[in-house]
């Protein structure tokens, strides 16, 4: 079954909620390469019409203009650990909402190349991976949303967002689960 690794917005506004994250995310990256298998990353931000509050996005009326992550920003760019395992096989999936699959060519992509199953790690937990994990299941694809390579802001929330997708859509696993799968 063709996977991807779906890297979900590790940018520098959310660097506080990867500290235990970030290795299990770049463990699964650096793996998904040495197998040669596709690696794709989103990042979040906001135009500046957007954070001026000429648009219908949801996401701007609840967190504000000054709680948004404007394109472009230092808080915009891939956290650094990040960045540099970025390579030219896919664009970054720009994206304005929690579903990395909403107003871009991700969906497309996937088709195009013949994918079965995303993983899904990155940052929030709650909100961007959920979103997006439980968007692929609605879209046919196998999911796996890899616990341990995930962030948010609390424990709870975390745990909240797993239990739930759990019980509906999806395997939950953790990263030396994923690698064993994979093997």
């Amino acid at each position: 079954m063709a996977t991807v690794l779906l890297v979900i917005d590790m940018q520098n506004s959310f660097l506080s909620l990867t500290t235990a994250c970030l290795p299990k995310t770049i463990t699964l990256i650096d793996y998904f390469r040495s197998k040669s298998l596709p690696v794709m990353f989103t990042q979040h931000g906001h135009t500046e019409q957007e954070l001026a509050g000429k648009t219908r996005n949801q996401l701007i009326k609840k967190w504000g203009a000054s709680g948004s992550i404007a394109r472009g920003s230092k808080d915009w760019e891939l956290i650094p650990e990040i960045k540099k395992r970025v390579n030219d096989d896919f664009p970054i999936y720009p994206k304005n909402t929690y579903d990395s699959f909403l107003n871009n060519n991700l969906e497309q992509t996937l088709l195009e190349n013949k994918i079965d199953r995303v993983v899904i790690c990155g940052v929030m937990t709650d909100c961007c991976c959920e979103t997006t994990a439980r968007s692929a299941f609605n879209r046919g694809f196998e999911t796996w949303f890899v616990d341990d390579a995930c962030g948010t802001s609390s424990k709870k929330q975390h745990e909240a967002a797993l239990t739930s997708y759990g019980f509906g859509f999806g395997d939950i696993i953790e990263t030396s689960e994923v690698l064993q799968r994979l093997s």
